[in-house]
């Protein structure tokens, strides 16, 4: 049920603010279910949600006095089940610049 919302939020037709907030707070949290869901919206986004989404990952990264390790749970999700979730956890661990600590 909370995947659903997040998943919906991420996708926020209404307001790409709340993208770029979701996918921030997704990114600190760093798990791989958190990253994943970043990676499933990914996904299924538009341009204008993907550039949001990366935003907020960047905010997060950029932001954090203790960064998670967002580019070393994209190459754990490299090898999802889901194909989607592959191709995205790729392009986010660009966004990361590709280095996993």
């Amino acid at each position: 049920m909370a995947a659903k919302v997040l998943l919906a939020l991420l996708l926020d037709v209404e307001d790409t603010a709340v993208t770029r907030q979701t996918a921030e707070a997704l990114a600190r949290v760093g798990t791989l279910a958190a990253v994943r869901l970043i990676a499933l919206a990914l996904a299924e986004a538009d341009d204008s949600h993907a550039d949001w989404m990366q935003t907020g990952v960047d905010d997060a990264l950029a932001g954090a006095d203790i960064l998670p390790d967002v580019a070393a749970v994209c190459v754990q999700l490299a090898g999802d089940g889901e194909a989607a979730v592959r191709r995205a956890a790729v392009e986010i661990l660009a966004w990361t610049g590709g280095a996993a600590r």
